[in-house]
């Protein structure tokens, strides 16, 4: 099925909302892909009348993938993860430069390139930024991963995935040497809802947007 640019984003988005289950509200894509909601609403009615429907649809209930266009969204997740992988283990980006290439090549590279890549890169599990990436089959794993913020004091874990939208979010971890498989323990809140972690290399105050872009697994 030949998708549009616009089409490909909002299942992305969709998939990323409903992942842990519930319907996506036109608010919440209104806000993550920065468009108007009545822009939203047209667009999703339009997808849920494709042949066969990208997704399901229904006023005020907010709408979910369907197999089709879950799929769809799959296949997308897959190359864009795999190019920021390749971007980053073959042609040296750093890992804050590499979601905004991915987003742009993502719409173009055929699947046949997606395999390639793949066995050039070992067919890695995970990205730079520790998110899964699904399997040539679109499978992808079950995990226990929550985030940081759930993470009780005296608690210790290991960072498993950080989001990859924020570059400065993304080039403060990489500073203090926050990165997936660094183990943490939990010591306390302190001002502004920061969180006082330590690691190897000692005690360290994580700020709020920080902590709520990390997601960790205990241990």
């Amino acid at each position: 099925m030949n998708l549009s640019q616009a089409a490909q984003d909002y299942l992305k988005t969709i998939y990323r909302i409903t992942e842990d289950g519930g319907r996506a509200t036109t608010n919440q894509l209104a806000k993550e892909l920065d468009i108007k909601p009545a822009s939203v609403t047209g667009m999703v009615q339009k997808m849920a009348k494709c042949d066969p429907p990208l997704v399901a649809y229904r006023k005020h209930q907010g709408v979910v993938l369907t197999a089709v266009g879950k799929h769809a969204a799959l296949e997308m997740i897959r190359h864009h993860r795999l190019i920021e992988t390749f971007l980053h283990e073959k042609l040296g980006y750093d890992w804050d430069e590499v979601h905004e290439e991915a987003d742009r090549l993502e719409h173009v590279i055929s699947e046949e390139m997606g395999i390639r890549i793949a066995e050039i890169l070992g067919h890695p599990e995970r990205d730079p930024h520790g998110h899964i990436i699904p399997t040539i089959d679109l499978e992808t794993k079950l995990t226990t991963e929550f985030p940081l913020a759930a993470l009780a004091v005296g608690q210790t874990a290991v960072i498993r995935h950080v989001n990859d939208e924020d570059p400065a979010i993304l080039r403060w971890l990489a500073g203090h040497n926050l990165r997936p498989g660094t183990t943490l323990k939990f010591i306390t809140i302190i001002d502004d809802g920061c969180h006082r972690i330590q690691t190897d290399e000692g005690h360290l105050d994580l700020p709020l947007s920080v902590v709520d872009s990390i997601h960790v697994d205990l241990i």
